[in-house]
């Protein structure tokens, strides 16, 4: 049996629609590299998304960076509200086994494009972090030890909790590369990144974020397929 899939990101509670419609873009996506699946996309944000968009026996992809309170606690929840049955909630986005190869991609990729050799390359990666739940961190902490031996140094800078994203962005030299450990390009990508990197005096190249890259749609592809 072909298992139908549902893409599940948070969303934006204030204005959902524009979210609802990236996601389910992205869905569209994914659904190119899996012929004869149904592949939807909902955010938790836009009202009934979720109920219209889940099927009996789905695989749920959730499209958050870490394996907190949302994907753990209300994600299950609210698809046990549903009462469709059969549902299986596969890794998050941040946790999927092909993440650490799609970053190391983009790295090569964007250090190529400069001129720099990647061993000689400071990377940053910004994430989000928590002041209530290690899961942020620890997510963004394990993509840096899987890319540590393929750069000259590697840290992490967070919005929520230490090492903020300036101090961890001070005094990375012209050779660095910034990484943003996000789904999506919202309010901290937009605005508290910019603006910690600004006060770091921070002049190396920033990425957009993971969730964005080209080749997303097919590492989820990938991702179902190993699913079943």
């Amino acid at each position: 049996m072909t298992r139908p899939v549902l893409i599940v990101a948070h969303g934006q509670p204030g204005d959902p629609g524009p979210q609802q419609t990236a996601i389910e873009a992205l869905a569209a996506r994914v659904a190119r590299h899996l012929p004869g699946r149904e592949v939807r996309g909902a955010t938790l944000a836009a009202e009934g998304a979720l109920e219209a968009g889940l099927l009996a026996d789905a695989l749920v992809y959730p499209m958050f960076m870490a394996g907190g309170w949302f994907t753990k606690v209300e994600l299950p929840r609210r698809l046990a509200l549903t009462a469709v049955e059969g549902v299986e909630i596969l890794p998050p986005f941040g946790s999927d086994a092909g993440l650490p190869g799609l970053s190391l991609v983009l790295l090569r990729r964007a250090a190529a494009a400069q001129g720099w050799a990647l061993e000689a390359v400071s990377l940053l990666i910004a994430a989000h972090g928590s002041g209530r739940s290690p899961a942020p961190a620890a997510a963004a902490r394990a993509l840096a030890a899987a890319l540590g031996g393929e750069v000259h140094q590697v840290g992490c800078g967070f919005v929520e909790e230490a090492p903020f994203l300036a101090e961890a962005a001070a005094g990375l030299g012209r050779q660095a590369i910034c990484l943003p450990f996000f789904a999506t390009s919202a309010g901290h990508v937009i605005e508290d990144l910019p603006r910690a990197l600004t006060e770091a005096e921070f002049q190396g190249i920033v990425l957009p974020p993971l969730g964005l890259a080209d080749e997303v749609p097919e590492m989820i592809a990938a991702a179902v397929l190993r699913a079943g």
